[in-house]
């Protein structure tokens, strides 16, 4: 049994805009220069992995990679509003801090996941961008959907979650706007349509740098604000 009703999406969806922050991990480049002598080699070994990727589904072929590549794969790892090998979903936050603590979460998920690295540091690069997101929306902080807010906000049960995007894709709904469950006070999206989203050229990107332990993990950027995420408040 679902935990909303069928009228919710005649009551609770409408046209929605927002920008998001998303940060990816910055190793794209930096992995193809250490297997290339010069910038031809490692253009010509680019263009060899590119042809060996998932093809570009055709509703996100224009878009940038920023944006398109969430929508390329079907991961066998789930997410809070996809199943395993479904379609992708692009994954945003309205305030930079949430956008770094979903980073830091999934980093230290990884750590605690890989037995032997579980003593150790992991340092990774991350660029973080902003695009703008606009479409027909369900936002869950809002009634009727926040009636099951207890649904939408289980930390580790995202069936609820997986359930209600299939369905929203099925009704056309751009995007599902949510309270982020790992950043106290913040706000997510998950983007299921490509179209919905926007990158405005030219757009900012930000590098920061994160240091995940057993502990937790914290992000800076240079000259910038640190932001300190603890592993006791996931």
């Amino acid at each position: 049994m679902t935990p909303w009703k069928a009228a919710w999406f005649e009551t609770g969806v409408r046209a929605r805009s927002a920008a998001l922050w998303r940060g990816v991990e910055a190793q794209h480049i930096v992995s193809t220069m250490r297997l290339a002598d010069n910038a031809a080699e490692q253009r010509v070994l680019e263009e060899l992995l590119e042809t060996s990727k998932p093809a570009v589904p055709p509703d996100a072929a224009s878009q940038h990679y920023l944006l398109f590549t969430p929508f390329r794969y079907r991961s066998p790892v789930a997410s809070r509003f996809r199943r395993a090998h479904d379609a992708g979903v692009w994954y945003g936050a309205e305030e930079l801090r949430t956008a770094c603590g979903e980073v830091a979460y999934w980093k230290w998920r990884f750590l605690m996941d890989s037995e032997p690295l579980r003593a150790s540091a992991l340092h990774t690069e991350h660029t973080f961008f902003q695009a703008k997101v606009r479409g027909r929306c369900a936002d869950l902080t809002q009634p009727p959907w926040s009636g099951a807010t207890r649904a939408w906000t289980h930390k580790s049960d995202f069936a609820a979650c997986q359930a209600l995007a299939v369905e929203a894709r099925l009704r056309e709904l751009g995007w599902i706007r949510y309270a982020a469950v790992r950043v106290a006070g913040g706000s997510c999206g998950a983007v299921l349509k490509p179209q919905a989203l926007l990158l405005a050229e030219p757009f900012e990107q930000q590098t920061w740098a994160c240091k995940t332990t057993a502990a937790g993990a914290w992000l800076q950027r240079a000259g910038g604000p640190r932001y300190d995420f603890a592993a006791a408040d996931w």
